[in-house]
């Protein structure tokens, strides 16, 4: 089944996409695709590369913290 899984906090979001959800494995996946483009999305904010090193392991959690996430059925 195609779903729309969101993660959203303090009202902005965060991350919106479709995936082709039949069983925990797709699912994981779709988390995972949420969790990469979250991390590429904070490194490419970075503006240099001293920045970059220090955040380059960032914790994904830290911005997560108090975050919404829902799925719906598309």
């Amino acid at each position: 089944m195609k779903i729309k899984l969101m993660v959203k906090k303090d009202g902005a979001s965060l991350y919106s996409a479709m995936h082709d959800v039949s069983d925990a494995d797709s699912f994981g996946k779709a988390c995972a695709d949420a969790w990469r483009k979250l991390r590429q999305r904070r490194l490419d904010q970075e503006t240099s590369i001293g920045a970059l090193m220090e955040n380059i392991d960032g914790n994904v959690l830290d911005q997560l913290s108090g975050a919404q996430i829902s799925v719906e059925r598309a």
